[in-house]
C-alpha cells in the first residue's frame, strides 16, 4: 500500500516536551570546558554569557556564579550581584536538580558595593555639571563629548536606557562624518549587548554612510598631500567594515534570514580587523559556530565549498573551534550520520552562546533536512531501513521524517508504508513540454483575439471616446513625458 502522507503523525523533529527546556547537560557525550570558553571574553558580555550558562547548565552553575561574582567586582555596577543570584536561584528551585545556596559559594562583597555605588554617584554627578556647563557655553564639540561620556559612564553602570539617549543625543552635536561614525560604533556595541537585534541595521546603514562621506572626504584631502597615507586609511575602514558586517550578520541572525547571515559571517576579515569587539562582544571561535551552522542550514553544497571550506580567513576562526572542520568534511563527503552524532554532542556549546542558542533547534532541524533530502536525490527508490542505518534513526522515525518533508515539498515522493520503500514521483518532462507548449499557445490565441476585436470595433466606430477635456489632459500628459 502506498501513501502520500500520514494525518497526525509527529514529526521526530518536534521535541519531547524535556528536550524544550533549557536545561543543558553537561557530561562525557556532551562536554563543555567553562573556564577555556569564558577565557576568551572579557567585560559585561563574559557576565552575561556566565549567567546564561547559570541558567542553562546546572552542573555548571556553582562554578558559574564562582566566576561571575570574581567578573562583577573588575565591573562597575552592583546590581549585577543580584542579577546573577536571582538566575541561580531559578535554576537553584527547578526539582530535579539539587544546588547548594549561594552563601555557601561566595559571598557579596558588600564592602565593594558601597564603594563602587558612591564613586558612581560622584561621577554622574561631576558628568551632568560638565555637559550643563557646556551647553550653557554652547560649545557644540564639548556638548558632544559630555553627552558621549555621559553615555559611556551609563553603559558600564547597566543603565542601557539612559546611555542609548545620550548616545543619540550626541548626534545633533556631530561636526565630521568620523563623529557620526564613532556614534552609530557606540550605539551598535550597546544594542549588541542588550541583543537588540531589531535596532542593528538602521544604525549599520547610517554607519555606512558616514564611512562613505569619511573616505570621500579623506580622499580629495590625499590628492594634495602624500602617497603615504591611504593605507593607513584602508585598513581603518576595513577594520570599521568587518564591524558593520558582523553587527549586519548578528541582525539577519535574530531575524531567522540565516542564509544572508551565513554570507555576512564568511565575509568577515581576519580576527584583528574588528580590533577591540574580539573579547569584548565576541569570541573568534564564535564566528565558526554562526558561519558553519548558517551555512549548512541555508546554503548549497557548491557554495558551501568555495565560501567555507575554501575561505583562508575563516579557516582561522575554524582553528579555535576544531569540531567545526569535521562537521563540514563529513556534511561535504554525506557522512550524514556523524553530522548528526556531532551536532547532538556538542549542542550544549551551541545553546550556551547568548546570541544563537534561541537558533540551534531550527538550525538543527534544517540541516537535519537538507541532509536527508540529499541523501535521497540520487535514488529512484531506496529502502527505509537504509537510510536508518545512514541517519541512526529507526525505520519509524525514518518514516516521519520523510513524510514531513514529502508534506512540505522538499522531497517529490511517495511513502510504501507496508514495504517500508521511499519512492521517488516519476516525472514525464516530455508531457510537462507539451503541457507548457499548448498552455502558451492558448495565451496567444487569446490575445489574438483581443487585438483582431479591438481592430474591428476601431473600423466599425463602435469605440466610445472619452470627453473632449480628459481627452486635453490626456494629450497634455503626453506631451509632458514626452518632455
Amino acid at each position: 500500500m502506498e501513501i502520500d502522507y500520514i494525518e497526525n503523525e509527529v514529526s521526530i523533529l518536534q521535541p519531547p516536551a524535556a528536550q524544550r527546556r533549557r536545561i543543558r547537560p553537561v557530561d562525557d557525550a556532551h562536554p563543555f570546558d567553562l573556564d577555556a570558553y569564558i577565557s576568551g571574553y572579557s567585560g559585561r558580555t563574559a557576565l552575561d554569557r556566565l549567567v546564561h550558562i547559570i541558567s542553562t547548565c546546572p552542573t555548571l552553575a556553582p562554578q558559574a556564579l564562582k566566576l561571575a561574582f570574581a567578573q562583577i567586582e573588575e565591573l562597575r555596577d552592583p546590581t549585577l550581584y543580584q542579577t546573577v543570584m536571582n538566575a541561580y536561584d531559578a535554576v537553584a528551585d527547578l526539582p530535579e536538580v539539587q544546588l547548594p545556596p549561594t552563601s555557601e559559594l561566595c559571598p557579596v562583597n558588600t564592602v565593594w558595593c558601597e564603594e563602587v555605588t558612591k564613586k558612581n554617584q560622584a561621577e554622574r554627578t561631576k558628568l551632568e555639571v560638565e555637559l550643563k556647563t557646556y551647553s550653557n557655553n554652547m560649545i557644540k564639540e564639548s556638548i558632544r563629548m559630555g553627552h558621549r561620556d555621559l553615555g559611556d559612564f551609563y553603559r558600564a553602570t547597566g543603565d542601557y536606557t539612559q546611555a542609548l539617549k545620550h548616545y543619540t543625543k550626541s548626534r545633533e552635536f556631530c561636526s565630521t562624518s568620523q563623529h557620526v561614525l564613532d556614534m552609530c560604533l557606540s550605539v551598535l556595541e550597546l544594542v549588541i549587548e542588550q541583543r537588540n537585534y531589531s535596532h542593528i541595521s538602521s544604525y549599520v546603514f547610517k554607519a555606512e554612510g558616514a564611512l562613505d562621506t569619511a573616505n570621500a572626504a579623506a580622499a580629495s584631502n590625499s590628492t594634495a598631500g602624500s602617497a603615504a597615507p591611504p593605507p593607513k586609511r584602508s585598513a581603518e575602514r576595513d577594520q570599521v567594515q568587518s564591524k558593520l558586517d558582523f553587527a549586519m550578520a548578528l541582525f539577519h541572525l535574530g531575524q531567522a534570514n540565516y542564509e544572508k547571515a551565513a554570507q555576512l559571517f564568511l565575509k568577515i576579515g581576519p580576527p584583528d580587523s574588528l580590533g577591540d569587539w574580539i573579547g569584548k562582544l565576541v569570541a573568534p571561535g564564535d564566528f565558526a559556530v554562526y558561519g558553519t551552522l548558517c551555512a549548512l542550514a541555508s546554503m548549497s553544497r557548491s557554495a558551501i565549498k568555495s565560501q567555507l571550506t575554501g575561505n583562508a580567513i575563516f579557516s582561522a576562526y575554524i582553528e579555535q573551534e576544531p569540531y567545526v572542520r569535521d562537521l563540514t568534511q563529513s556534511y561535504l563527503s554525506s557522512d550524514f550520520k556523524n553530522v548528526l552524532e556531532l551536532l547532538e554532542r556538542y549542542s550544549t556549546r551551541h545553546y550556551v552562546d547568548i546570541h544563537i542558542y534561541s537558533h540551534v533547534y531550527d538550525l538543527t532541524n534544517l540541516i537535519r533536512n537538507v541532509a536527508v533530502v540529499l541523501y535521497f536525490q540520487p535514488f529512484q527508490t531506496i529502502r527505509l531501513d537504509r537510510m536508518s542505518a545512514a541517519f541512526g534513526w529507526t525505520v519509524d522515525e525514518v518514516e516521519k521524517e520523510v513524510v514531513a518533508l514529502i508534506q512540505s515539498g522538499q522531497i517529490q515522493g511517495r511513502v510504501d508504508s507496508q514495504n517500508k520503500i521511499l519512492k521517488a514521483r516519476k516525472v514525464d518532462h516530455r508531457a510537462e513540454l507539451f503541457a507548457r507548449a499548448i498552455k502558451t499557445a492558448a495565451e496567444i490565441q487569446s490575445t489574438n483575439r483581443k487585438l483582431l476585436l479591438r481592430m474591428r470595433l476601431q473600423q466599425a466606430d463602435l469605440v466610445v471616446k472619452p470627453p473632449k477635456s480628459r481627452r486635453e489632459q490626456d494629450r497634455a500628459a503626453e506631451l509632458l513625458q514626452g518632455d
